[in-house]
């Protein structure tokens, strides 16, 4: 079965980066009929996914997420298609909090 291994850093803290990983379980649920479990933690959380043909787990932690899914046979063939709709998908939400971070600060020195 080919594994899809992806590792993002980030400087959010544990949690922001679960707010973003909640919005990627949402939207793999929908998107991809995904069936997601949290399993929350003092130091970071796991988010698990599963599906016909597809199983892994996101980490979740303050300074990084990982992510590795099994695929099975069927999928297999589009394992480089799917691996990089899941970056996609994962640095759209990264981007989109960094961005909203950096309107908070402007906001905040604006106020001064």
């Amino acid at each position: 079965m080919p594994d899809i291994k992806i590792r993002r850093e980030h400087s959010l803290g544990l949690p922001k980066a679960r707010k973003i990983a909640w919005q990627w379980a949402e939207e793999v649920e929908k998107k991809f009929d995904m069936a997601c479990t949290v399993i929350e933690g003092d130091y970071s959380d796991t988010v698990e996914f599963t599906r016909t043909g597809v199983h892994g787990t996101l980490i979740v932690a303050a300074d990084h997420f990982d992510l590795n899914a099994k695929l099975g046979f069927l999928l297999g063939a589009f394992a480089k298609t799917i691996e990089g709709e899941i970056q996609k998908n994962l640095d759209t939400l990264l981007a989109k909090s960094a961005a909203a971070d950096k309107r908070a600060v402007a906001r905040k020195s604006t106020r001064k």
